[in-house]
């Protein structure tokens, strides 16, 4: 008996093995789908309508036509500094070595100048800015046209219409006198005042 029950401890799980392998065949799920009872034959769907055509936007507005710019404002003739000439009633100011500040003497010598100038108010200003021979050209150009700014600065602080005033520089070019001396070069660091008539 004790042989039996051994054959069978070893036959059960044999068996349940099997069982675990093969498994049970299962069915496939199947969903209830009711077909519709046949009808009679239908004739075919009318053609849906066509869509209506959509209307064509709007023509785009026209932008409203700018407004005319206004005229410009006349400009002044472009003076040439050949047009102006040396005016006796206008005083030469001076400037000290590497400088364009205007100097006490000089400012008095330029309050007599706008005096004139408003006086003959149908007279342009040409203010010529002047340097010694020493420096590079390019250097004496800007420090000439300094001088000639810090000139016509000052007159149109004393009322003088900046509209009247040209300024040039000509930095060494244009020496009044030639000597290698410090008096030399005291007159040539100047600005001159060249007048036209409208």
């Amino acid at each position: 008996m004790a042989k039996r029950w051994a054959h069978a401890y070893s036959v059960v799980p044999l068996l349940v093995l099997t069982l675990f392998l093969v498994g049970c065949p299962k069915r496939p799920a199947t969903t209830g789908a009711v077909a519709p009872a046949p009808t009679a034959p239908q004739a075919a769907p009318a053609p849906a309508p066509a869509p209506a055509p959509t209307p064509a936007p709007p023509p785009p507005m026209a932008a409203p036509a700018p407004a005319p710019a206004p005229a410009p404002a006349p400009t002044p003739p472009v003076a040439r500094p050949s047009e102006f000439a040396l005016n006796a009633n206008l005083k030469p100011v001076y400037f000290d070595f590497d400088k364009y500040d205007i100097r006490p003497a000089d400012a008095k010598t330029l309050d007599g100048d706008a005096a004139w100038l408003k006086a003959n108010a149908n007279n342009l200003v040409l203010i010529e800015g002047h340097c010694d021979e020493r420096g590079t050209n390019e250097y004496n150009l800007a420090l000439g046209e300094k001088r000639a700014k810090a000139a016509m600065n000052y007159l149109v602080a004393q009322g003088v219409q900046a509209s009247r005033i040209t300024i040039i520089s000509y930095g060494k070019e244009r020496p009044v006198c030639t000597e290698k001396t410090e008096a030399c070069w005291a007159k040539n660091r100047r600005d001159n005042f060249l007048t036209k008539t409208r």
